[in-house]
């Protein structure tokens, strides 16, 4: 066989390389082994190779002849006058007349040696085509057959496994330089072409399990690039669909626990989700999510919400916006969901409903807004219209593919006959506050026990919480985090946190009381389409008979009173004559106090100047005003002026503990990004204020307790307004995550301070840790 190879290349050498050079690189060759999977023979016959080049090109002679036909090769594009080199007949350097190039011709028993070489000067394309080319005219079958031998036995004799390994390492190493180019689904295809290859023969387990763990980690590259697709390949886009179900049952749900292979984190996957979002349309994103909040799911009941409203508006279908709000009425147990609710209810033309919802909610920025816009109108009815107009707009409609470009008009939507008939078809107002009223009394329940028995487990639950009033700030559970994501497309809410479910080693998960699919949600409530409730008529009649209790007991005592005027006339004179003598009392023991206090003080300063007369001071006394300070006090708002000419260590320290204090307001709970300008400039700036914006979308902060010890400061002679400081600085830090403390560290580090003085006022321009001294949890 001939091979496309040449010794310079089997070295890795130029054509100019010096004698040392050669022993180098042929040293470093040597010692260098491929994979421990390949046989001994293997490795023999990639040495062989490497011995041969450098037998040739270490002799004077032959290396001069094999020079001068590389060098025909180069000056003879058109493969006039190309050489053939045999591998193991050095001496024997032929000028025969083919089309393959400068060559190098091997038998077929070294051509494991020879795909090894090519492999790791990265020629993975020419190893796939010669190695399957082999493969294919000497398949394992027929050698195992032919030769009668044990698996064992046949892999211990024959290259074929080496081969096979050869060509599933270059399709490993051509699918990861795909992926590092982008083209993930052709490194989904050579990543697969070498793990089918291996299964089917049954060998190097652990080549297959690295295989599969890169087509895990790809999973997610492939469905943002499948997902990104025109509409038109639906083939495509389908496939990348598949593929991102298959991820969400290995991750048991967009906010599950377990592992998928991916590599991603909860908030990972989460900002995922986001990202993906933009390459849905309306329609997958609504069966989608629905299907996720199932299981349940607090974050995909939220994104469903989000496609129903959506969908339903785009569509004229308010009966999916009443299917939204059905699933806020749930989620509105654990989180402030009125303003969304609010929205729903306007859109379902119920106004008055939309207006008492909405003065629940804790939105206050949205709030503040809504009642800016109407102020000209004895209800918040335009404002409300105006917001949810530019909350559709700017907030739901951009994160669908088919719904981003599309205009939003409440009137227009309002002018459809079909939404004109659905909405005259519904329930009054006072119907629907009823209808929220009994959902919202309704008892969490777990999962498995609402699957099995709904109407049942949720009787036994209502009358157990008979005459209670449901909590409605329950304590969160200690063990679990809600996890947020950047760019969120829910604007107004946060994800609600997953109550634990009955059995504690599982994944913490959403009851199924927080979202009730419209399946359920019917035998759970007995709420029809036409707004009649069941189960609302019984509370309804008990509200009604507690009220009328007080007027009854209100006549009895009237009639007790009526039969003894007499005894009451008493009572009532009794009653003030009491109330006289209290009031005299007090009044007189004020009197007593204040004349006991006047004999006291007059009787201690009597005493004072007799015991300790005062002493009189001789010549000229100091003015000094109570309401004017004797010196210029600065603001307690201005800047810290340093003194001109170099950085001392005192400023120095200064200048540190400013950035200390500053970075505890950034941090802190109140998020004070813009504090950072004072104190920061340049790429620290920008670092700092990316780390602080980020932890204020993830609803993060830190409490910090630092101290500073300036250990030199190294002033620049050439620049009077540049320094750098080496500081100790020692750092104790609480997390805390949606309000609960979640880790503390303490550590010491030696950091160096890059300064520069701008305007007269010293920055920090860059910031690094030269060394941790210690830390501790």
């Amino acid at each position: 066989m001939r091979i496309p190879l040449d010794y310079y290349r089997i070295l890795g050498l130029p054509l100019a390389a010096s004698e040392e050079q050669l022993r180098q690189a042929y040293s470093d060759r040597i010692v260098q082994l491929p994979r421990r999977e390949y046989s001994q023979a293997a490795i023999a016959s990639r040495k062989q190779f490497i011995e041969t080049a450098y037998v040739v090109l270490s002799n004077p002679k032959e290396r001069s002849s094999y020079d001068q036909l590389y060098l025909s090769h180069a000056y003879d594009p058109d493969g006039t006058a190309t050489a053939t080199v045999t591998a193991g007949k050095r001496t024997e350097i032929n000028r025969d007349l083919d089309n393959q190039g400068l060559s190098i011709e091997i038998p077929q028993q070294e051509l494991v040696g020879a795909l090894l070489i090519l492999q790791e000067l990265g020629e993975y394309e020419l190893v796939l085509k010669l190695g399957k080319t082999y493969l294919a005219n000497h398949s394992a079958t027929s050698a195992k057959i032919g030769t009668n031998l044990l698996e064992e036995d046949f892999l211990a004799t024959s290259d074929h496994p080496d081969i096979v390994l050869t060509v599933a390492l270059a399709c490993l190493e051509l699918g990861r330089e795909q992926w590092q180019q982008g083209y993930y689904e052709n490194a989904a295809v050579s990543l697969e072409a070498g793990l089918e290859m291996l299964s089917s023969e049954g060998i190097f387990a652990s080549v297959q399990a690295e295989i599969q763990a890169d087509l895990y980690k790809l999973r997610p590259y492939r469905v943002l690039e499948l997902l990104a697709l025109p509409l038109e390949k639906t083939v495509q886009r389908h496939q990348g669909l598949e593929l991102l179900q298959s991820i969400l049952e290995d991750r048991s749900g967009i906010d599950g626990t377990n592992n998928d292979q991916s590599g991603l984190s909860i908030d990972d996957f989460l900002r995922f989700i986001q990202q993906i979002r933009h390459y849905l349309t309306v329609a997958e994103q609504h069966k989608l999510f629905e299907a996720e909040s199932q299981r349940p799911s607090a974050v995909a009941t939220y994104l469903a919400v989000y496609a129903l409203i959506a969908r339903g508006f785009a569509q004229r279908q308010p009966a999916l916006i009443r299917q939204a709000r059905q699933m806020l009425m749930y989620l509105g147990k654990r989180q402030d969901v009125h303003l969304e609710q609010s929205l729903c209810a306007l859109l379902l033309g119920q106004t008055e409903e939309a207006t008492r919802v909405l003065e629940m909610s804790q939105e206050y920025e949205a709030l503040a807004f809504i009642r800016e816009k109407s102020q000209d109108s004895p209800d918040l009815l335009p404002g409300l219209c105006l917001y949810g107009e530019q909350w559709l707009q700017n907030e739901v409609f951009p994160h669908f593919r088919d719904l981003s470009r599309q205009p939003v008009a409440l009137k227009d939507y309002f002018a459809n006959p079909q939404v004109q008939a659905y909405l005259e078809a519904l329930p009054t107002d006072a119907e629907t506050s009823n209808e929220w009223g009994v959902i919202n009394r309704q008892p969490f329940a777990s999962p498995q026990s609402n699957n099995q028995h709904p109407q049942n487990h949720s009787a036994v639950n209502s009358r157990q919480n008979h005459g209670k009033t449901p909590d409605l700030n329950l304590p969160e559970p200690s063990n679990y985090k809600v996890p947020e994501y950047s760019n969120s497309s829910l604007p107004k809410t946060n994800p609600p946190p997953a109550s634990a479910t009955a059995n504690h080693h599982q994944p913490p998960e959403i009851p199924v009381a927080s979202f009730t699919p419209p399946e359920r949600t019917s035998s759970t409530t007995s709420h029809n389409l036409n707004g009649k409730t069941a189960t609302s008529r019984p509370p309804q009649k008990r509200r009604r008979r507690k009220p009328p209790s007080q007027p009854v007991n209100r006549e009895h005592r009237l009639d007790n009173n009526r039969d003894r005027p007499t005894r009451q006339r008493r009572n009532v004179t009794s009653n003030l004559d009491r109330k006289t003598r209290l009031v005299w009392t007090v009044f007189a023991s004020l009197a007593g106090i204040l004349v006991f206090w006047l004999i006291v003080s007059t009787t201690f300063g009597w005493l004072k100047n007799l015991f300790l007369p005062d002493i009189f001071l001789q010549g000229e006394q100091l003015s000094v005003k109570l309401n004017q300070p004797p010196i210029e006090i600065p603001h307690g708002d201005s800047e810290l002026l340093p003194p001109d000419g170099p950085l001392t260590d005192t400023t120095a320290e200064e200048v540190i503990r400013t950035w200390l204090s500053t970075k505890s307001l950034a941090l802190g709970p109140n998020h004070d990004i813009e504090s950072l300008t004072n104190i920061l400039t340049g790429s620290s700036l920008s670092q700092w204020r990316l780390i602080a914006q980020q932890d204020r979308v993830d609803n993060r902060y830190r409490r910090y307790d630092h101290s500073v010890k300036v250990e030199f400061v190294s002033k620049n002679d050439l620049d009077p307004n540049r320094a750098a400081v080496l500081a100790t600085v020692k750092e104790a830090t609480q997390f805390y995550e949606n309000g609960q403390k979640k880790k503390s560290s303490s550590e010491s580090l030696r950091v160096r301070y890059d300064l520069i003085r701008r305007e007269g006022t010293w920055r920090i321009q860059s910031m690094y840790v030269v060394n941790q001294i210690s830390m501790g949890f």
